[in-house]
């Protein structure tokens, strides 16, 4: 069995064109955030390392739409990115950028191997040109009509609504996001990676598992959903992917390369070497406590010892799991990933979240708004984590799962030990008989009341472990909570409350069995709620978990049989952990997310034209010409009036809400047009067969639509 000495972990590179909202957090950042911190508790050598995504065709639009450049547009964004994950306690080990001059030379020096390794080819092709912006048109500067869904607002590289990938010539009716002209076909040249030639080892590595020298590698372990999208491409025949583009924003092609003029790294062919190039970074600034110094990085990206994992949302699969390993073994220097275990995508309030109808939970907003309460999101978050499907953000969700489960169970139960141990103890941990109320005392086979409390809770932990390591975050956090309902039963099955004085030795043991159990909660919460984790360790006491190998230090003292926290050591007294989430909190977070979205929504002048129908869905109606021979208000209603309309060939009954705008006298003798063949129906107990046709205003004030003079009842209108 391969025991890796060491753990390289990615999340993937944010675009720095907007803030982190909710399912960022919940796609990779959270995810890599508790994997990292388990693996450290378990004194394991891992890196972390992420970084902004600065270069591509994003930026530049989103420079474009904020009438700004794109430095300035990445470095506030940059920013904010720094910012909000600190306060979220998602802990990077370096947090890089792709604008920075170490990864210009990093992506130009990976560029200028495969060059020279002849890794790519060369292909003049006609591709979409703005002639009225001067330039070229990336993926994303072209929309159009999807060929496969009928989509209007499709990119040049994917369609949104249907998930297709796309390539721009392939979208109908393309036009220019930079001045909404019609692109022409323009020749260019660039250099593509041939990615039909790396189909055969890519199938042997991702899909079979039997890629020679990769034997270690076991496609099981990865997600059905990543394996099976993989497996879709390659069964549909790869195509060369272009590693350059003509832009005027990212790296630089070599200059020493003939025809790089003008010519930019594609991004992704500079993004994931981000992932290197902060490794780098992260070396360099800690050279002094690393064993080879600069050259450190390389262990973890070219030592076949190290795990290689990326964390990322179900939209980067492709890049990351088929075009960046192609690259990678195209270079030849380097390790491919251990791992992808990508996530799929969460949902908010019953819609998907989408940044340009500003559908969403900024997650820096979510921090101003509610102070102290970042693992209360953590928690929501990885409960309802989107690992295999996509899932859904709610608030009232959040807020039941806060007042029910963190309140309700976990603080719950660690307040009442700790206030329990101040009141009975004087705040030490108790001396106790392990052998006491233990039914099976004269049998030494049998383990104790004790033991037996202790042994269970050391299968859970181990069971929260293997979750983890199987990126299952939801399961293992299941089993926390499980952990500490345990030990609310624990309390309430013995009652010591009330046993104190009729029993003190056996409340003894339960009030020691139940401080084992916080201490082992403030340890196993870490990963998943470190806020809480450091405020729990804190009352009892001890150090801080700080990832050094704290959750393989309590393992090792269960499992030999020891106390994690001995008899007669010192705890502190208890706080509220956590405190019940208002409706009022929740309402106003409901309405901000309502308000927001209408502040996006434009402006219409006109009351908005209703779905096309067919020409034989308007023939089905028949309207006819008619004279108003009676009309009274119906009693009782403010806004109906009855009519006796005159067809001509025969009278009928109209029931119509038009009597704040039309008095009964007024509408006596007025000629109207009707919908005859409308099913009868019950107005106020009255019958209406038929229908008036009304104009309505924006302000929804009715007028009546009157036919030409002269005409008889009952004559079509067609």
């Amino acid at each position: 069995m391969r025991i890796p000495y060491r753990h390289l972990i990615t999340a993937a590179l944010p675009y720095a064109n907007g803030p982190l909202h909710i399912g960022h957090l919940a796609g990779c950042y959270l995810p890599a955030d508790i994997y990292v911190r388990f693996l450290r508790s378990m004194g394991k050598d891992a890196v972390f390392v992420c970084g902004s995504d600065e270069h591509g065709a994003a930026i530049t639009m989103r420079a474009l739409k904020d009438n700004s450049t794109p430095k300035e547009v990445v470095d506030k964004y940059h920013q904010l990115f720094e910012q909000t994950f600190a306060r979220m306690g998602v802990n990077f080990d370096v947090y890089h950028r792709t604008s920075d001059p170490l990864h210009h030379q990093t992506a130009q020096d990976f560029f200028r191997t495969l060059y020279n390794k002849d890794a790519f080819t060369k292909i003049e092709s006609e591709q979409y040109y703005d002639e009225k912006a001067g330039q070229f048109l990336a993926d994303r500067y072209i929309k159009g009509t999807c060929p496969k869904c009928g989509y209007e607002e499709a990119y040049g590289d994917q369609c949104e609504k249907c998930g297709s990938s796309l390539s721009p010539t392939e979208l109908i009716e393309p036009v220019s996001t930079l001045t909404g002209s019609k692109p022409i076909l323009k020749k260019t040249a660039h250099w593509y990676l041939p990615l039909d030639q790396h189909e055969k080892w890519l199938r042997e590595w991702l899909v079979d598992g039997t890629l020679e020298g990769h034997e270690h590698h076991d496609p099981d372990k990865w997600k059905n959903h990543v394996i099976g999208q993989c497996k879709s491409w390659l069964d549909g025949g790869l195509q060369g992917r272009a590693m350059t583009r003509d832009l005027d924003w990212g790296v630089d092609v070599p200059t020493e390369i003939p025809g790089s003029e003008g010519k930019k790294l594609y991004v992704w062919m500079d993004a994931p070497i981000g992932y290197i190039s902060a490794t780098k970074y992260w070396a360099e600034k800690n050279a002094a406590d690393l064993s080879e110094g600069t050259d450190t990085w390389k262990k973890y990206w070219m030592d076949e010892d190290t795990d290689l994992v990326h964390f990322i949302g179900k939209d980067n699969i492709v890049f990351h799991c088929l075009i960046f390993p192609a690259i990678l073994k195209a270079h030849g220097e380097y390790i491919l990933p251990q791992n992808v275990p990508a996530n799929q995508f969460m949902n908010l309030e019953g819609d998907k979240i989408s940044t340009s109808k500003n559908w969403a939970v900024w997650v820096h907003e979510y921090l101003d708004d509610l102070p102290g309460q970042e693992d209360i999101l953590r928690y929501y978050l990885t409960k309802n984590m989107p690992e295999q499907k996509d899932s859904e953000f709610t608030w009232k969700g959040f807020q039941e799962a806060n007042n029910n489960e963190l309140v309700n169970n976990l603080a719950n139960f660690i307040n009442r030990v700790l206030v329990l141990t101040q009141k009975y103890y004087d705040g030490e941990v108790p001396e106790f008989d392990a052998d006491c109320g233990f039914t099976g005392a004269s049998d030494p086979e049998m383990p104790t009341f004790f033991d037996s409390e202790m042994l269970d809770l050391f299968d859970q932990l181990h069971e929260m472990g293997d979750h983890i390591r199987n990126f299952d975050f939801r399961a293992s956090l299941k089993v926390l909570m499980e952990i500490s309902a345990a030990g609310n039963q624990l309390l309430q099955f013995n009652e010591p409350w009330k046993n104190i004085k009729e029993d003190p030795d056996l409340v003894a043991v339960v009030m020691a069995a139940a401080i084992q159990y916080v201490t082992a909660l403030s340890v196993a919460m870490e990963p998943f709620m470190p806020f809480t984790s450091a405020r729990l360790r804190e009352m009892l006491d001890l150090p801080t978990v700080k990832g050094d190998g704290e959750w393989l230090q309590m393992m090792d003292t269960l499992a030999e049989g020891e106390l994690l926290m001995p008899s007669g050591q010192k705890i502190g007294k208890s706080s509220h952990l956590f405190t019940r989430i208002d409706d009022k909190v929740i309402d106003a977070q409901v309405g901000k997310l309502h308000d927001m979205k209408k502040e996006q929504e434009p402006v219409v002048d006109h009351i908005p034209v209703k779905e096309t129908i067919e020409f034989e869905d308007f023939v089905k109606l028949d309207l006819r010409t008619a004279t108003v021979l009676n009309a009274e208000k119906v009693p009782k209603t403010d806004k109906l009036l009855k009519l006796e309309v005159d067809l001509g060939f025969e009278k009928r009954t109209i029931v119509s809400g038009i009597a704040k705008y039309y008095s009964a006298e007024e509408m006596t003798g007025k000629r109207v047009v009707i919908v005859a063949n409308l099913a009868p129906r019950k107005l106020r107990g009255i019958e209406s067969n038929g229908m008036i046709l009304m104009a309505e205003k924006e302000s929804g004030e009715l007028g009546l639509v009157s036919p030409v003079e002269g005409w008889d009842g009952g004559q079509p209108v067609k």
